[in-house]
């Protein structure tokens, strides 16, 4: 398993991340440990989490894909060769803290609260979900200001994570959702006020979905943070089974219809040259997408998810295979002819 850098803060993550939003809804905690076990043994050293998971987000359910995460640390008893990585959520939730906001006192509420789910004195990632302030985010493109807006200053938000870092609650900061304007200015005050500098974005990277190449990619080599790319596999469209209109038991997309982000007539058709591609090559669709964001230099991890252990090995596998040149150029042909049809 390559391990890359996590910014600046002296920290390596394994190249895949675990990630579990389902453990909770479609994994039970049995299935949780299961997956953590083959994960960690398999090489991967980096858990990605949030406090609102498990997806959808539900009041009976919150927080319960991190306490899975903790009974598991509980009964491994070894904390420190894993990863951890947490989210507090942005507005919009009401049956989080009440409506979530990331002002100081929210964030020290969240992070207490995610500790005590998880069973540890310490995350090593905590990362603002989302903006507390409306932009382009979640698939919205074509930005729209107010100025009566009712926003949280970033100022304040990473005031309060300094805070947590010198507590000793979190050892980095990073930030989700987040646009070019978002991250270099979180730089600049990281460097003019002393606060905590963000290590890593994670934002949606796919093969439907290239648009952190626009602004971020650059940001990410230059200011090195990095990206922590999540739905890889654009909620499973790009293994091809849900082709033709086909809904798989069980799946996300047959259980929960509000996963419609990758779900357009246009998506369909990028989707259907993506999966003829790899098999015209004998590959494995959804191995063939996450080996090509595995390929991405500006790549800080690649958040895999799996709701069986059947799709989790397939996962893993695309840690070792390497695209030829030739699938490459037709990924980047397809590109041109479907760019970014589920920003």
């Amino acid at each position: 398993m390559q391990t890359r850098p996590l910014g600046t803060t002296g920290i390596d993550v394994s190249r895949l991340c675990l990630g579990t939003m389902t453990f909770g809804e479609q994994n039970t905690e049995a299935d949780a440990h299961e997956q953590l076990d083959r994960a960690v043994a398999f090489g991967i050293n980096f858990i990605d989490t949030a406090e609102m998971y498990p997806v959808p987000p539900r009041a009976e359910t919150l927080g319960r894909t991190e306490a899975y995460i903790g009974s598991w640390l509980k009964a491994r008893g070894s904390r420190d060769d894993v990863i951890i990585a947490t989210k507090a959520s942005g507005p919009g939730l009401e049956h989080v803290r009440g409506g979530p906001r990331l002002t100081r006192g929210h964030l020290h509420q969240a992070i207490d609260d995610s500790l005590i789910r998880l069973q540890t004195d310490y995350v090593d990632l905590y990362q603002l979900h989302w903006p507390d302030r409306r932009t382009n985010f979640f698939g919205r493109l074509g930005y729209q200001h107010d100025e009566e807006e009712d926003a949280t200053d970033l100022e304040e938000s990473l005031s309060a994570l300094k805070e947590l870092v010198q507590a000793g609650k979190v050892r980095a900061v990073g930030l989700s959702n987040e646009t070019p304007w978002g991250v270099m200015h979180a730089l600049r005050l990281a460097d003019t006020l002393g606060l905590p500098r963000v290590a890593s974005v994670q934002n949606p990277y796919s093969l439907l979905n290239r648009t952190f190449e626009v602004g971020l990619a650059e940001i990410a080599h230059r200011e090195s943070v990095g990206l922590l790319a999540y739905s890889p596999l654009a909620f499973g469209k790009l293994s091809g089974k849900y082709l033709d209109g086909a809904r798989p038991a069980n799946a996300r997309l047959t259980l929960f219809e509000r996963f419609q982000r990758y779900s357009t007539p246009l998506a369909d058709e990028a989707t259907r040259a993506y999966v003829d591609l790899a098999r015209e090559h004998g590959l494995d669709p959804a191995q063939m997408a996450l080996a090509f964001v595995n390929s991405r230099s500006f790549l800080t991890s690649n958040i895999i998810g799996a709701t069986t252990m059947d799709q989790l090995e397939s996962d893993l596998a695309s840690e070792s295979l390497r695209l030829d040149d030739d699938v490459l150029d037709a990924i980047e042909d397809i590109h041109q002819r479907y760019p970014n049809p589920c920003p």
